[in-house]
């Protein structure tokens, strides 16, 4: 009698300390975007992250801009205040978060990335009362060349329905950075695709004179511009399909063609969207 009351009271401490490990994980995701002041654009953001949020329903879901000029710009302008990654990660910890998952929305590994992996490494060196038990930080959309043949196979079924005597160029943003060869990988994914996929950079290489001199070599007549980039900002707007003399579309229609823009972002896919909640749920494994 009294050995099965032992027995009892054994598996009931137990199970209610496994319970209480249990509860103390607490699991959060930080979605981390370089951001953007206009409107339309947040689309791409807002679409990666309800598609983060439907697929973790059990996990809190949040959201941070990794660039200080759109972040102070948003809350001058219109009164938005989104954290900065150390800002979002130091108030999870102070909630209780034990695990977080941080996984950017940026295209290449680049200057973002790089200082957002150091935020993260930071707050993984902290020991103690202030440490989370885990902080993971996910990869770019574009890492290395399989990364691109998967980007490239979207695209080829994004513009399946485009007649072959269109051609479609992309802008990526463009970096200093070293991983800015990515886009080269990319346009080597890209020229698998029966030679009328062009991607071209604002502020690097390959530059729109590149993307034009490939252009000339093919029997397009028509232009398809769209951004290659996660939301179709300020750049596409502007630098890609505005007005200005300057811009991709003015100076395509001066050399002779024909200009059709399709004003949306990476983070507006559904293939974008599927791929993006992918690297997340392999964060959290």
């Amino acid at each position: 009698m009294f050995k099965n009351c032992f027995l009892t009271a054994v598996f009931v401490l137990f199970f209610a300390s496994q319970a209480g490990a249990t509860e103390s994980v607490k699991r959060g995701v930080l979605l981390a975007a370089f951001g953007t002041s206009v409107t339309e654009a947040e689309r791409g953001i807002s679409n990666l992250a309800e598609e983060t949020r439907l697929a973790f329903p059990d996990v809190e879901v949040r959201l941070t801009y990794t660039s200080n000029i759109i972040r102070r710009k948003l809350k001058r302008e219109r009164g938005v205040d989104f954290p900065s990654p150390p800002e979002a990660l130091a108030r999870m910890n102070d909630e209780g978060f034990t695990h977080v998952y941080v996984q950017p929305m940026h295209v290449i590994p680049g200057e973002e990335y790089d200082d957002l992996k150091s935020v993260v490494e930071a707050f993984t060196s902290i020991k103690g009362k202030y440490s989370f038990e885990r902080v993971a930080l996910g990869q770019p959309f574009l890492s290395n060349p399989s990364d691109c043949g998967l980007m490239s196979a979207i695209l080829a079924r994004r513009f399946a329905d485009l007649p072959s005597d269109k051609a479609v160029v992309l802008m990526g943003h463009g970096s200093p950075h070293e991983a800015n060869a990515m886009y080269g990988e990319m346009q080597k994914a890209l020229s698998r695709l029966k030679g009328r996929f062009f991607l071209g950079t604002v502020e690097a290489s390959p530059t729109f004179e590149d993307v034009l001199a490939s252009l000339k070599k093919t029997p397009c007549e028509t232009v398809v511009l769209s951004p290659f980039m996660v939301v179709a900002g300020d750049h596409a707007r502007n630098d890609l399909a505005g007005d200005e003399p300057d811009s991709w579309r003015s100076r395509l229609k001066k050399s002779g063609y024909k200009v059709e823009a399709n004003l949306v972002g990476l983070g507006e896919y559904p293939e974008v969207a599927a791929l993006f909640v992918k690297r997340v749920r392999e964060l959290m494994e």
